[in-house]
């Protein structure tokens, strides 16, 4: 019996069916949990499958800094059940992504999901990546290959271009949904000509996720800036993207200075538990006609529901948290055949995680 305490050593409690441990604690609610990281009986039977975990079990995590509200265990592990593969998804608070990797070389994790702050660094600890990755020089995907090395995907970009392509092409908010058969994307056009072609799109931030916005903005012919607090970073991006983007004061934008088609928000600001925090103030939120906030906890953030009263169109993170994890699950286990629906259900909580 091996158990470690907290929130990083959470999955001794999670995986000890895995790995043949006799007993593990859970609490029968979160309101009784005796100590930090211990999780409740529901979650252990029917979100982690515990019952059903065995030695050859193939192992999946999301690493991440918070990672405690991430639903990335919920959506992989609902569609691992739905498709009969024998595999389990667990939450992975890491500080620094290089030791982890190091320390789990020799560990039996198949892949991971990589979200904040991590995505860089994930690039630049891979050893091969596909070619979208490399041109981002940001991934939210690692995959083990036969030699134990890990290569390295992005699916955020599409994702989240996806999503705001949809709203534009449909004139509507409802669009946004990976299920919406309403909108197009580029990919959907006869011509191949993007909604965005020819748009002006603010990207705020400047790490992971704000360089898959930006490369995936202008590789629709999009006209790209880029606002940062941190100025460097974002001269650094603007000249890093395809074609050339520009740098967009961060007190211009904030004072309602900066005006464009698309806003779209990377940064983390804005997410559980600082809910009452936005990126942008309200006031120069009326200066866009598209809205995007890649942050899904809450799905209705305080960005977004500025955006709504000033009446713009908006996309939220659901749109691209379910359309980057449906790639990856793509990646994960082979299938082509991801249940699409199912995954959108249980994000949005229509239907149960069991």
């Amino acid at each position: 019996i091996a158990l470690a305490m907290g929130e990083k050593g959470q999955i001794t409690r999670l995986l000890a069916a895995k790995y043949g441990g006799h007993l593990t604690f859970a609490a029968l609610s979160d309101a009784r949990a005796s100590a930090p990281g211990q999780p409740t009986i529901k979650q252990l039977q029917q979100l982690y499958g515990f019952a059903q975990q065995r030695p050859d079990t193939k192992l999946y995590g999301i690493i991440g800094n918070p990672v405690h509200h991430s639903k990335s265990p919920l959506i992989h592990n609902s569609a691992f059940r739905h498709l009969g593969y024998n595999g389990v998804f667990v939450p992975l608070l890491v500080d620094d992504l290089d030791r982890f990797l190091e320390a789990f070389k020799h560990h039996d994790f198949e892949g991971f999901s990589v979200t904040i702050p991590h995505k860089e660094a994930a690039f630049n600890a891979v050893a091969s990546c596909d070619p979208v990755a490399a041109q981002i020089g940001a991934c939210n995907t690692l995959v083990k290959q036969h030699d134990g090395t890990f290569k390295g995907y992005n699916t955020d970009w599409l994702a989240a271009i996806s999503a705001i392509e949809r709203v534009i092409a449909a004139g509507s908010s409802d669009a946004a949904a990976v299920t919406s058969t309403s909108g197009r994307s580029s990919a959907d056009a006869e011509d191949g000509a993007s909604p965005l072609q020819g748009k002006s799109f603010v990207v705020v931030g400047a790490g992971g996720a704000g360089r898959a916005l930006a490369f995936g903005a202008a590789s629709r012919g999009a006209k790209v800036m880029i606002a940062n607090r941190n100025k460097a970073r974002a001269e650094a991006l603007a000249a890093a993207v395809p074609g050339g983007a520009t740098v967009v004061d961060w007190a211009d934008l904030q004072s309602g200075a900066v005006s464009a088609d698309v806003l779209a928000n990377s940064t983390s600001v804005g997410m559980v538990p600082n809910v009452d925090e936005t990126p942008v103030a309200t006031e120069a939120v009326k200066n866009f006609k598209v809205v995007f906030d890649a942050v899904y906890t809450p799905r209705e953030t305080r960005l977004l529901r500025d955006a709504v009263a000033a009446g713009c169109l908006v996309a939220d993170g659901v749109a691209m948290f379910l359309g980057q994890a449906v790639e990856q699950l793509k990646l994960f286990t082979g299938t082509q055949e991801a249940p699409v629906q199912l995954m959108e259900d249980v994000v949005t909580g229509k239907a149960a995680s069991s």
